[in-house]
């Protein structure tokens, strides 16, 4: 049976309506809804049913889109960046009336329970506060100049235009990184957001959508675009009118996505694989630290980019911290994530359960002890698997590799020296933490000796970061900085200006080139 008539369960949630959805959505933006692929099928995680159907963009829809982009870029360049700012804001005000609706669509689409679903939608709401602030506060230096008579300054320019290509695990606040801000910087932008998430782009897109028509400004400002990462990716990590590719997936396909951009000169922002730590020290406060751990380890079923894959603690808290945390895994409630009092959702495909088994297999083979979860449950519908603690050294080959499931890996430490060479041994470096209460070991935590990581936090989990800051990881990770702090800059190109106001032409340096100084 095809896509287009396979049955769904589209009229079982009442919320995609509200969203602006329908049981059959095109799925190109650029001002104007249209597509001219072929259907395909967006399915829940949680019941493995198919929920609506979105037609897919092909060669020649990618074509009309970034035409359509070309024609918007001068007109949007032309407003100032506070008034630019004030669409942003209005995009967050629209996004607050379908906080509840668009939550729902998250947890029902990529897997993850309510609250995290409402959390996300927040995070992108956030980002347009964010970022109509930072629209009144674009501005370079100005420096003293060595010559009499001149001033040096420095301004940014927008790009143009940027292509943004998010991940299954953060359907919607990934876009509200890269879009809020490139919006405020005055570029106009591209988002292909994961296949398997076509809904939450959809409904992420209409309520933009909303906000542009009421001011009489071009779609294609928030173009967006549905299909697969072997077509549409392909012709948006190519495209040389697209000055800015930032993408989040995996290292495998950033490391293809960086040779492709950088082979045409063009600029990348890259967030990839994490494997992340915690590092529990003998002195840490385990109140703390357990359901720190708990929800860094548990929380998306173990898919978030931040999420701990890791577990370091010292000798003299081993067995207490392991009996605590065990005890804790015994009380995770798994099941639909829209039910109340879920704390762990499904796998979001079915690839994931497998790599949730086959990992577990390499695990044992490697000398790794499963002493908590370790089953996939097969007895009901969806992609379910039960979190899991495995006790293993350090340095089973497997450790180094990133699995995208709830796998968590305990290892034994001797002190702060051993877990901080342990944390940096991997080639990842995202998100890691450190749980002490004491102040040395926080300053060698944090110091050029210390984590290694983009994020190093201290007595908090290693998921769950604030926007207020850059966020993104070093190594494998990609190097890239999206959300808050200077990430704004990455959207825009530097301008170094030296003005001569006098009547004089000295040159720099005291350089005496004869007559013509």
């Amino acid at each position: 049976m095809s896509a287009a008539t396979t049955p769904t369960t589209f009229d079982e949630y009442p919320f995609l309506r509200e969203l602006g959805l329908e049981e059959n959505n095109l799925g190109c933006y650029d001002g104007t809804w249209f597509a001219s692929g072929e259907y395909y099928l967006s399915y829940s995680p949680t019941t493995g049913k198919p929920i609506a159907r979105v037609k897919a963009a092909t060669k020649q829809d990618y074509e009309k889109i970034l035409k359509s982009m070309e024609a918007s870029k001068r007109q949007w360049q032309a407003i100032p960046a506070p008034k630019r700012g004030e669409i942003v804001r209005q995009i967050g005000e629209a996004m607050r009336k379908k906080k509840d609706a668009l939550g729902r669509l998250v947890s029902l689409e990529m897997g993850k329970i309510k609250q995290e679903g409402w959390g996300e939608v927040q995070e992108f709401i956030d980002m347009c506060d964010l970022a109509v602030g930072m629209s009144r506060q674009i501005g370079g230096l100005t420096v003293p100049s060595e010559r009499p008579g001149h001033f040096m300054m420095e301004l940014w320019n927008p790009l143009g235009m940027v292509g943004v290509i998010t991940a299954f695990n953060f359907p919607a606040a990934v876009c509200g990184w890269n879009n809020c801000l490139s919006m405020i910087c005055g570029n106009v932008n591209i988002w292909k957001g994961a296949t398997s998430t076509s809904l939450v782009s959809l409904a992420v897109t209409k309520i933009a959508q909303e906000v542009l028509e009421a001011n009489n400004l071009p779609g294609a400002i928030f173009s967006t675009i549905c299909g697969s990462g072997t077509v549409i990716g392909e012709l948006i990590i190519q495209d040389p009118r697209l000055t800015l590719i930032s993408f989040t997936g995996s290292t495998s396909i950033g490391t293809r996505v960086s040779t492709e951009v950088h082979r045409r000169f063009g600029r990348t922002i890259l967030e990839l694989g994490g494997n992340n730590a915690i590092v529990v020290l003998n002195d840490a406060n385990l109140d703390l630290a357990i359901p720190a751990t708990l929800f860094s380890a548990v929380g998306t079923c173990g898919q978030r980019c931040t999420s701990c894959r890791r577990i370091i603690v010292q000798e003299g808290v081993y067995d207490a911290f392991v009996a605590r945390l065990k005890s804790a895994y015994t009380q995770i409630k798994i099941g639909d994530p829209l039910e109340d009092g879920t704390l762990c959702g499904p796998l979001h495909t079915q690839s994931a359960v497998r790599e949730y088994s086959e990992g577990l297999k390499t695990i044992q083979e490697q000398g790794g002890k499963i002493i908590a979860g370790g089953n996939v449950l097969s007895n009901r519908a969806g992609n379910f698997v039960e979190p899991t603690l495995v006790e293993i050294s350090h340095d089973a080959p497997i450790v180094k590799t990133e699995l995208f499931v709830p796998i968590c890996y305990i290892i034994k430490c001797k002190n702060l020296e051993e877990a901080i060479e342990y944390n940096n041994e991997v080639p990842q470096g995202l998100s890691s933490s450190l749980f002490t209460q004491d102040q040395g070991n926080v300053f060698r935590w944090l110091s050029p000796a210390g984590s290694d990581c983009g994020i190093i936090n201290v007595n908090i989990g290693t998921s769950g970061a604030e926007i207020g800051l850059g966020f993104g990881g070093e190594k494998e990770t990609g190097g890239g900085r999206e959300a808050g702090s200077d990430s704004w800059k990455q959207y825009m190109r530097r301008g170094t200006c030296t003005i001569n106001y006098s009547k004089e032409l000295p040159l720099a340096q005291g350089i005496d080139f004869g007559g013509a100084n």
